[in-house]
């Protein structure tokens, strides 16, 4: 029996996961009572959002062949379990909706695809749908792609048309996996296998999903993690129908899991290579993925700190893509600094630790990684040694506003920058184009794909399009327009540091960077926000948005006057004169001793801002 390794890439919401489930009825992998839609998003998550978050492997037989498909994801915050499922198969297949054509998701994980030297099977989905048009989208492929028009499969993936002919266009055009080099050692057959999931079992420990390159693997075996250094027994191996199915042996090509009953966390990686020995070489991994938003997680109860911790250790074996490390907040406690791909990904993983793990967050406002160039001799005396960069000394990579060192000793700020890509119709090429330069993007290019659709190509700083950019694109667009991203590398800005006073004392914990163009109304809205959530006292706080010793905004919480004359009940008015007169002297001392706490219920006012 050969073997085809694919997956399905595609735009949000193009038919991915509901092609997989033809797929897996049409090869009979699971009986017709045992199906329901969506059946490879596991998570029940994925099935209240409509979307996968997770790749999820099956295996299924058709016409004597075995056919490993990986479902991916296809939103842009996912796009890294796109990349492993991709550097585990031979083939892709490129779906694209027939009525909404390609989009900018689109572009994205075919260039990834084209990367690992995939071969590409396009297909036009939906094509049941009244607003269907395949040959006008069937031409955006073909421009596209550069391929023939009877390469590309037209199916409707939801009535299960057209389905039977992707399966045998797997067989004919996407090759059988053949092993990277022929390995052997003076004790027989070397075995290799990559990781490219890894979850924590319960009861068996860590489990990894293993795309087998050479060799074969077996229950009982003693096996190596190159990567960790650690040696262990399989408990078990098997494949994927979706749920586990235990086999008796993984063969070279094949995508299995592999039960390693490690119950170190840190132990299983994603990237690592399962081997035989402990001398062979490990398989190239993947690229260290590079987070672009980070923001604080605190536990609302200061003793959920270690739950929190376990939690995140869980997650992150099953994420790669997530980075945590420890922080202090004086407003929140203890907590971590946790790198991100995107908002959506901050928002799964909060909602993962609330229902998966029980935990209850805080979460600080979400922030980009800076580089600080600095001036000073000796960097370890104005930031942490754990922030300086190996190859730059004297730069530091800081993501938390308060752990900026003084302006004084700052030569230069680096931010990130992203190559953006929108996709809209051609009456919002203006409406995208004045958006994303508010936003202080610099245009770069712009293409048709059709009369009607263009490409609009940036070049954007992240802090500017990762927190309401996509929302605006949407509202300017009447709904129309996608977008993607990709890092390019970070440059020199004016950018400065906002700090917060109040009573003039700065607070650390509601700092922001912002460019200097954009400080005054940042610090407006910081301003307003605080004066509505910080309780009164009986003597006027001062709210003040400062960069450096220069004030750009201001407001004043109203002192409440208490009523010291309330239990007077008439004689001379002398005696009011005088409580007024002595509560005036108090005032002014109080004014001069008074302090402000900021509660939680105001800092986290001010984070939604």
């Amino acid at each position: 029996m050969t073997i085809r390794n694919f997956c399905i890439i595609a735009h949000i919401d193009h038919g991915k996961s509901t092609l997989a489930d033809r797929m897996i009825e049409l090869t009979g992998t699971l009986q017709k009572r045992e199906m329901k839609e969506q059946m490879l998003d596991m998570m029940d998550l994925e099935r209240e959002r409509g979307i996968t978050i997770k790749l999820q492997p099956v295996r299924m037989s058709f016409k004597n062949h075995e056919l490993n498909l990986i479902d991916t994801p296809g939103h842009t915050d996912f796009r890294y379990e796109v990349s492993r499922s991709l550097a585990a198969c031979e083939g892709a297949i490129l779906l694209v909706d027939a009525s909404q054509g390609i989009q900018a998701q689109t572009l994205a994980v075919l260039h990834m695809a084209l990367e690992h030297d995939l071969t590409i099977i396009p297909a036009l989905n939906k094509i049941d749908l009244p607003a269907a048009d395949p040959d006008r989208v069937g031409e955006e492929v073909m421009k596209l792609l550069g391929c023939e028009r009877r390469d590309i499969l037209l199916i409707s993936a939801k009535e299960g048309r057209g389905v039977e002919s992707v399966l045998d266009a797997v067989i004919e055009r996407i090759p059988k996996p053949s092993p990277p080099s022929p390995l052997s050692t003076g004790e027989g057959e070397a075995s290799r296998a990559l990781i490219f999931d890894a979850i924590m079992d319960t009861y068996r420990g860590g489990v990894a999903y293993v795309r087998v390159m050479e060799g074969s693997f077996a229950k009982g075996q003693r096996m190596h993690l190159l990567g960790t250094k650690t040696e262990f027994e399989v408990l078990d191996v098997g494949h994927f129908a979706p749920k586990y199915v235990s086999d008796a042996v993984l063969q070279g090509g094949q995508i299995g899991y592999i039960v390693t009953g490690l119950k170190d966390v840190q132990a299983v990686r994603v990237g690592d290579t399962i081997a035989s020995h402990s001398d062979l070489q490990p398989l190239p991994g993947y690229k260290q993925v590079l987070p672009m938003v980070f923001a604080g997680l605190y536990p609302a109860e200061a003793d959920e700190h270690r739950q929190l911790r376990e939690a995140l250790e869980k997650l992150s074996l099953n994420d790669a893509a997530l980075q945590t490390e420890p922080e202090r907040n004086t407003a929140l406690g203890n907590g971590f600094r946790c790198g991100f791909l995107g908002l959506l990904h901050l928002d799964i993983i909060q909602e993962r630790l609330e229902r998966e793990y029980d935990c209850n967050l805080v979460v600080t406002a979400p922030s980009v990684l800076y580089e600080v160039k600095l001036s000073v001799r000796d960097p370890g005396e104005v930031v942490r040694t754990s922030l300086l960069k190996v190859d730059e000394p004297k730069v530091a990579r800081i993501s938390n506003p308060a752990d900026f060192p003084d302006a004084g000793v700052i030569e230069e700020i680096r931010e990130p920058w992203v190559k953006l890509e929108i996709v809209c119709r051609k009456e919002d090429v203006g409406p995208s184009m004045i958006l994303a330069q508010e936003r202080r993007g610099i245009y770069q290019s712009l293409e048709y794909l059709d009369a009607d659709r263009a490409v609009l190509t940036f070049e954007v700083p992240l802090q500017g399009i990762v927190l309401d950019f996509f929302d605006a694109l949407k509202s300017a667009t009447a709904g129309y327009a996608s977008m993607s991203y990709d890092p390019i590398g970070y440059r020199a800005g004016d950018l400065v540091k906002l700090n917060i006073l109040l009573l003039g004392e700065p607070f650390d914990a509601l700092s922001t960077i912002v460019h200097r163009s954009e400080a005054h109304h940042v610090g407006s809205v910081i301003c307003k926000q605080l004066k509505e959530v910080l309780p009164k006292e009986q003597f006027p706080i001062p709210v003040q948005a400062a960069i450096g010793d220069k004030i750009v905004a201001r407001e004043t919480v109203a002192a409440y006057r208490k009523d010291v004359t309330g239990y007077l009940y008439g004689g001379d008015v002398s005696r009011k004169k005088k409580l007024l007169e002595k509560q005036k002297k108090g005032k002014k001392r109080m004014k001069q001793m008074g302090r402000v706490t900021l509660s939680q219920e105001a800092f986290l006012a001010v984070l939604k801002r």
